[in-house]
């Protein structure tokens, strides 16, 4: 009965084995077959969280969820020209460098521009958009008919934290300067509710909450912020000395410009009317 008994046991634990070793073969493929992308999912259009599969969103890594939005969709773009599985990992804009740096993710898609000093940690690609500074306001509100910076002296403006967006604020003369914000859903329910008066923002973003939300309007500006060339540019975040940047610049150069106006468009239409 005991040989019996150690016979057993010694074939259960062949069989454990056996499965461990099948599940990290299987693991190890499946990590060298994807692509991981980093965003935030909540920057429409750029990117945005929905519920389901539908205008081609992609399950978010470990969630019930879908991200889409511009972003989105140059992912899958890359991902197919990797010959890679795309994996979307929700990620909070502060969290998106070190996830890289760490390994988590292999690229940052997030609307995230190539600036000087996030160049310093990262590598990043070519632009795979290019925009501009504007300013987002109550629609009907004090600011509604501003057309220059100088109209938004005494305004209370905010941006998004760690971004260039904030950082130009200081060129407005006689600014109220409020601290800076998450993420931009939180700064349209600031704006809706009267805690501050405008944000500033990227072009496609502003036009994304004026189209979700008509209380909200974009202002165009005539004599606008001065910026380095670099900010309003938006490029893939990718690992420093990785040999994927060669391999993404490759397959952004087949991404017209008109396709890129168009994938944009598309994104501002298919938003989630709650973002």
């Amino acid at each position: 009965m005991k040989k019996k008994l150690s016979l057993l046991i010694s074939l259960s634990l062949v069989a454990m084995l056996l499965l461990t070793g099948c599940g990290s073969g299987n693991s190890n493929k499946k990590g060298e077959n994807v692509f991981r992308v980093g965003l935030e999912a909540g920057y429409p259009p750029f990117n945005w969280t929905q519920m389901n599969d539908s205008n081609g969103g992609v399950k978010i890594d470990g969630s019930a969820e879908y991200a889409g939005g511009y972003d989105v969709e140059i992912a899958k773009k890359i991902a197919d020209g990797l010959g890679k599985e795309l994996v979307i990992v929700k990620t909070e804009w502060d969290g998106l460098v070190p996830a890289l740096t760490s390994g988590k993710i292999d690229a940052i898609i997030a609307g995230m521009s190539p600036t000087a000093e996030r160049k310093q940690t990262i590598d990043f690609s070519n632009n795979y958009y290019k925009s501009q500074l504007v300013m987002v306001v109550k629609n009907g509100g004090q600011y509604t008919n501003a057309k220059t910076l100088a109209d938004f002296n005494g305004a209370k403006v905010t941006g998004q934290l760690n971004t260039f967006h904030y950082s130009v604020i200081e060129q407005i003369q006689g600014v109220k300067k409020l601290e800076a914000m998450d993420n931009f859903p939180a700064m349209r329910v600031a704006l809706e509710s009267g805690v501050i008066d405008a944000y500033v923002s990227e072009k496609p973003e502003a036009v994304s909450a004026q189209t979700a939300n008509s209380k909200f309007k974009m202002i165009e500006l005539e004599d606008g912020f001065v910026t380095n060339p670099e900010d309003t540019e938006t490029a893939v975040g990718i690992k420093k000395g990785s040999e994927l940047t060669s391999k993404i610049n490759e397959i952004l150069s087949g991404i017209s410009q008109e396709e890129q106006t168009e994938i944009m468009s598309n994104a501002i239409k298919n938003q989630p009317a709650a973002q």
